[in-house]
């Protein structure tokens, strides 16, 4: 799945702040907009027959994590969504993520489903002293994506940092995704493992997920336009190495 465009994260608390966000942007410009739990929670499928309206793709960032039958049945319903993406986190396990594919699979959906690997606001440190494992992150995150191309799922969503050692251990079909990502004027916030858009394209990931660089800047049109220009550059770039 070839993709110039970055994902914008519409991390906004309600549609009235995503259509005020959107107007500012040329109605023309087929968006690829990444949907998470707080605004999902708030306006609904709804909001998604919307964007699907304007002729966006939409990434249904809902981070599914619960028993297999669970997430077999809540795939069926995101299959009616018409979504791009929609994640699950690997660390439900082997089965869950398997009944996930199944779940999608037997509704038909055409969704690809992205594996949560390791949160980019996840920490070495956390991972030793707050999930109690002595692997490194390179290998937690290898581990998951493994586990995730063993289930036949599509992809993962990690840090720019793991996407090539990912790339290397999958087939060429599977999806690096990977947020964290930032201008290199722009604060990190809480992000730990962040990288720039042009960095990412170097580190082989497929997609990159870019949220208040774009959102909270003075012309996000404008912004968008860098970022997209850096991670289109930046991924020709290396398709010509």
């Amino acid at each position: 799945m070839k993709e110039d465009r970055p994902i914008i994260a519409l991390d906004f608390p309600d549609q009235k702040s995503v259509d005020t966000f959107l107007e500012q942007f040329p109605k023309n410009e087929k968006l690829f907009v990444k949907i998470g739990m707080e605004l999902f929670y708030r306006c609904g499928p709804d909001l998604i027959k919307d964007m699907n309206d304007r002729g966006y793709d939409v990434f249904l960032d809902l981070k599914c994590h619960d028993i297999p039958h669970t997430v077999e049945a809540a795939m069926r319903s995101i299959s009616k969504l018409k979504v791009t993406l929609t994640t699950i986190h690997a660390s439900g396990g082997l089965q869950m993520m398997k009944a996930a594919k199944k779940g999608m699979s037997d509704s038909l959906g055409k969704t690809k489903i992205l594996a949560i690997t390791q949160l980019t606001s996840t920490s070495q440190e956390m991972l030793k002293k707050e999930q109690l494992t002595n692997v490194s992150m390179e290998q937690s995150v290898n581990n998951y994506a493994k586990l995730a191309e063993k289930a036949g799922l599509d992809g993962v969503v990690c840090s720019a940092f793991e996407a090539k050692q990912i790339k290397e251990q999958t087939n060429n079909d599977f999806l690096t995704v990977t947020p964290g990502i930032r201008l290199a004027s722009d604060d990190h916030d809480d992000q730990k493992r962040v990288v720039s858009p042009d960095q990412a394209a170097s580190l082989k990931a497929s997609m990159i997920v870019v949220g208040r660089s774009i959102t909270q800047a003075t012309q996000p049109y404008e912004t968008y336009c860098k970022v997209k220009r850096l991670w289109k550059d930046g991924k020709h770039l290396e398709e010509d190495r």
